[in-house]
Formats: C-alpha cells, structure tokens, sequence
C-alpha cells in the first residue's frame, strides 16, 4: 500500500471516531493495533490514555510529538466529539513519518509521543512526568495552520505561539423580583462590569494580548426574576509569558474591586495556563533544511506568529535543555481552527508526514 493511501486512511478513521481530552482510549487502542501492525514497540499506562512509541538505536533520543484528543462542540446542533483543530491530522502525518522512517538505518532513537489532552492544557504534563522526554536532545511538534496564516504547500519550521490563561467564576449576589430591582444584586450587572473591566486592560501597544468573557450563564426559566447568580469564564492571551502574568494580576485586582463595589460575593479560579513558545533556534533551522529536501526551498515559509496556545511548550518550559519547535504545516484550512465546519486539503498529510521524517534524519543520521 502507498503511504499516501495509508495516512489517508488512518487520518479517515481517527476523524470518524473523534475523542475528548482524557477519554481517549479506542483512539489509543487504534493507535497500539497499528504499532503493533508496523512492529514498532511502545508503552502504555495504566493511569492515562496516549503512548510512546520508538524506532532506531543508540543513546541519544529525538521526539516528535502529535497530539490525540478532539474539541467537545456544538455541531449541526449537536454537542459531541468533533477533530476541529486537527489533532487527527496531527496524528496521520507523524505515523506517516513513522511509516517513512521505520525501516532506516538510524543512528539515534526516535521516540513518538502520542499525547493525550493537548485541549486541556495539561496532556504534556502527563507525558512529562511518565519519562516522555528522557533521553531527550531535540522535539518536534506539527500542526496543521489555518488559510491567514499559511496556504496550501507552504510549510513554516516553526510556530511562535502566545500563553493563554482561562478563569472560571461565579457571581453570588441576591436574586430579586422583577419590579423590585433596589431588593436584589444583579449578577448580570456585574457580569457586565467584568466585561468592561477586561476591556480596559492596556498594555504597551507594542505587544499582542487580549482578555474576553467567553461564558456567562445567569437566569431561569422566568423572565421577571433577577438573577443574583452567575458562572462566567474568562479567556486571557498574550503572545509573552511576561504580558500574560501582567493581565493575571491586573484582572485579579478588578474582580476583588468589583466584589467591593457592588457588595457581592465571587470566587474564583484560574484553570489552566498554557505558556507561549520557547524555540529553539538550532530546532527550527533543523527543521528549515527538512523543509527545504521534502518540498522545495521555494515551499519554505517564515515562522509563524500565532495568538493561539499550545500545551506543547510545557515540553521546554519543564525540559529548557531539549530544543524543541512545532512546524506548521499549510493547509487551506479554513473557516478556522475549532471552527466545527473545519476542512482542509488533505494532500497535506502527505506533505507533513515527508517534512517530519526529513527533518527526523537530518539528526538521526549524524553521529
């Protein structure tokens, strides 16, 4: 079979059966049976889904990373399981790779993390603590990029992603009748203040950062109470870890200031932090020469800078030694990223998959 016809027909299935973060246990079980097909030896565990996979001998290790869970969304109406950000593209290019790479004489190993969780903000986590990276020199992740930020054939050696932080709250004020507003505290109003208040964070405007309501929930099923209470997320980015800790402690001040104004009670809890890249230059120009052997110099594209956050520079936050950067790979995707209509063309995959392995032997052939 033609590795093009096998990375199309893996990518078909894991995006038929779409996993939530966590919960990824059949596409983990696919992924042991198509090991086990290739005979690649890899370990499991017991306490979380994912696996990490090896190829190639010797003492230095290099990784690549491809990340398993889908989004939980809204589509058609529905909420279910839905691969809108790609991870089951993710996961069809890095087995291609392996596909490519299996049977090379390679000096060094080649280690394939299959992480769970990357939605979650804390799947690295997890592969971090269960040995993923010992051993390891350099790491290499890969996404598919959305149609603004590469098109069709044109691959980027490295992702420069933003940090990203989400907040989880709840309003506790005092519910009142319709025509007695004076004997209540209305927690939309303070939803409303909080909106505002991340509107007016201002940072130096040298620097990409934003701050957004992105739940609130207030009110029943009768039109003439006020609500006095109200759960509401906030979801706060920034393309440097140093700007995304500055918006922290200024939204952690608003929301005690409005606690105060309006007499009420809130709490309050910061769910996950995702940090913006670290790349590793000597990684991205690895990377850059891979590029330029799969598909051409003239597919090669500039880095890309994106407000959008991944877990996978928990990777060199926790492991600064190991030089690390995710290659973008061009698309045509489009409406976007976690949009639940997400489509792209497909020939990527291949593209992807001979980008990973070319840049793989660019160190694992070298003594």
């Amino acid at each position: 079979m033609q590795v093009e016809t096998q990375i199309l027909q893996w990518f078909d299935h894991f995006h038929k059966y779409p996993e939530v973060s966590w919960k990824e246990y059949e596409t983990t079980n696919k992924l042991a049976e198509i090991l086990d097909g290739l005979k690649v030896p890899y370990r499991r565990f017991d306490d979380v889904t994912g696996l990490l996979a090896e190829i190639g001998e010797g003492e230095e290790v290099i990784a690549v990373r491809a990340d398993i869970d889908a989004l939980w969304q809204e589509v058609d109406g529905e909420y279910r399981a839905n691969h809108s950000c790609g991870h089951d593209a993710n996961i069809s290019m890095v087995l291609g790779a392996l596909l490519l790479l299996k049977d090379e004489k390679l000096k060094k190993r080649i280690r394939f993390i299959f992480q769970p969780a990357e939605e979650k903000g804390n799947g690295a986590n997890a592969m971090i603590d269960r040995g993923a990276l010992e051993g390891v020199t350099h790491l290499f992740g890969v996404h598919l990029r959305p149609i603004e930020e590469l098109p069709f054939g044109k691959v980027s050696p490295a992702i420069h992603h933003g940090a990203a932080m989400f907040l989880e709250g709840k309003i506790k004020g005092i519910d009142a009748h319709g025509a007695r507003p004076q004997q209540g505290k209305n927690a939309i109003d303070v939803a409303v203040a909080i909106h505002q208040a991340l509107k007016n964070l201002y940072f130096s405007p040298f620097e990409a950062y934003s701050a957004k309501l992105t739940k609130i929930h207030a009110g029943g099923d009768s039109a003439n109470i006020i609500p006095g209470t109200a759960l509401f997320s906030i979801d706060a980015r920034a393309q440097k870890n140093e700007i995304l800790f500055k918006m922290k402690d200024q939204i952690e001040r608003n929301l005690h200031a409005l606690k105060q104004l309006f007499d009420i009670e809130m709490e309050w809890e910061w769910q996950d932090i995702t940090p913006g890249a670290e790349v590793s230059k000597e990684a991205a120009a690895i990377a850059k020469e891979g590029i330029i052997e799969a598909v051409g110099i003239e597919n090669l594209a500039e880095e890309a800078i994106t407000s959008g956050s991944d877990d996978f520079h928990f990777y060199t936050i926790k492991h600064p030694e190991v030089k690390a950067a995710m290659i973008g790979i061009g698309a045509d995707l489009a409406p976007g990223l976690h949009h639940p209509k997400m489509s792209f063309n497909q020939d990527s995959l291949l593209i992807g998959a001979k980008v990973i392995s070319k840049t793989l032997t660019k160190i694992s052939k070298k003594d």
